[in-house]
């Protein structure tokens, strides 16, 4: 594999066009990143493209900048929707990386008369055809989304002439292959194929083979590795611990923001609901969240009305907040490539950043196989677990039943007391009365 380590210094030696430039120096960069310094001039040329960069390096910029500068000849301010067919396709993996995507193309694209729009799940399909018929030269998508509104026949993909995929490993990891393969059949042979990923696995080369031609590979960090600005620590810590574990980290560290990670959506809408109990304003996105729960949890945290954010990996991916300070692995993830894309929130752009992960016994076996596949070891820190709280009592069998009541392993002492003292008020339900009614004995009067 040949790696490009020349750099240019500023963007303005990318051959990029000034109005183009003009939307850069708008944003406050004057450097490209190494991702885009390598990417930029293959993708100008018209090469296809294999890219690897770790999240938070300016990936996004590296596919839009020079995609907007070969679309340039075919920018118009026509009103015609058929002068403005859809030339460049951008899939995503998840909504909110959808979105964040947009928002760049939107950013750089400012000056230049190209039109662009994102169409995902989650939303009324019926809303966003209006757009679509209008016309726009620069859609962004998820898979799913776009073959309903190419079966709706809302949109044309026969004038394509880039495809780009972002985050294809995760696109992979979500079983969207066959819905990739139905897309691409769609598209025009003759067309330029970017591929973007954060990890590359033998899958990913298998599907570069398939929908890539020739494509020139770029890798500016070492396979899976993890940001260098990011400080990564272990916590061991019991199960039953974990919840008072992860309430001191949040207090000792006195940061405004964490995003709290965790395997299952219940997970992630239980730790968020009683961080809110325990005084953390909280709250949480997976799936099962419509879309404006999402953005509005999202916004929320990204305006510091709350401090702690918790999310699934697959509602994480996307997710740019600037600066964020902590990263804080709550249960540690199914995948290990996943833990990369997780820490990865935190440390972006060449800022620095904390990532801690709380590991219990049973999860030994995940920590292990990061560490394969980081070619690191942590060494195993002992969780501080604040005093003067009252681990859960074994509970006591409910009368009538023969199962044991439900342990309340989440809170204790200090921090759920006021909550646990709270009287619960209790209802009597009449037993239900034999005497037949009525219209019952009625009925049985006239069968007989």
């Amino acid at each position: 594999m040949d790696e490009i380590t020349a750099t240019p210094l500023l963007f303005s030696s990318l051959a990029l066009d000034a109005k183009i430039l003009r939307a850069i120096e708008e944003t406050g960069y004057t450097q490209p990143t190494p991702i885009q310094a390598q990417a930029i001039p293959h993708v100008i040329a018209g090469s296809d493209l294999m890219a690897m960069a770790q999240t938070g390096t300016g990936k996004t910029a590296a596919f839009t900048l020079p995609m907007l500068q070969r679309l340039l000849p075919h920018a118009s301010s026509s009103a015609s929707p058929a002068r403005h067919p859809i030339r460049a396709l951008i899939l995503a993996p998840t909504r909110e990386l959808a979105i964040q995507v947009h928002a760049n193309v939107v950013t750089y694209s400012k000056h230049v008369p190209l039109r662009t729009a994102v169409v995902y799940g989650g939303t009324d399909i019926k809303a966003q055809k209006p757009i679509l018929m209008n016309g726009v030269e620069i859609l962004v998508a998820t898979p799913g989304r776009l073959l309903d509104h190419v079966e709706s026949r809302n949109l044309q993909l026969n004038q394509v002439q880039v495809l780009i995929l972002d985050e294809a490993d995760r696109m992979l990891d979500m079983g969207f292959m066959p819905d990739l393969k139905r897309i691409v059949a769609l598209l025009p042979k003759q067309r330029q194929t970017l591929l973007f990923s954060a990890t590359f696995s033998e899958e990913i080369k298998k599907l570069a083979q398939e929908f890539l031609t020739n494509p020139v590979t770029v890798e500016t960090a070492r396979r899976n590795a993890a940001g260098e600005n990011i400080k990564q620590s272990v916590c061991m810590v019991g199960h039953q611990d974990k919840f008072h574990a992860l309430v001191e980290i949040i207090r000792s560290r006195n940061v405004k923001q964490v995003l709290v990670f965790t395997r299952t959506k219940l997970s992630a809408a239980h730790v968020a609901k009683q961080l809110e109990r325990a005084g953390i304003p909280a709250d949480a996105i997976h799936g099962d969240k419509t879309q404006r729960e999402r953005i509005e949890a999202l916004d929320a945290f990204k305006a510091g009305t709350i401090q702690a954010l918790t999310a699934t990996d697959v509602a994480a991916r996307g997710l740019d907040i600037d600066q964020l300070p902590l990263v804080i692995n709550y249960e540690l993830p199914t995948h290990a490539e996943d833990y990369v894309h997780r820490i990865g929130r935190t440390g972006r752009a060449g800022a620095s950043g904390e990532a801690v992960s709380l590991v219990d016994g049973d999860e030994e076996r995940r920590l292990v196989e990061i560490e394969k596949l980081l070619n690191r070891s942590f060494p195993r820190e002992a969780a501080i677990v604040p005093s003067g709280y009252q681990k859960p009592l074994k509970p006591a069998p409910v009368r009538g039943h023969s199962r044991a009541a439900p342990a309340e392993d989440w809170f204790s002492k200090p921090y759920e007391a006021s909550v646990l003292a709270q009287p619960v008020e209790e209802k009597r339900i009449a037993p239900p009365s034999h005497k037949p009614q009525p219209q019952v004995a009625a009925l049985f009067k006239l069968k007989r």
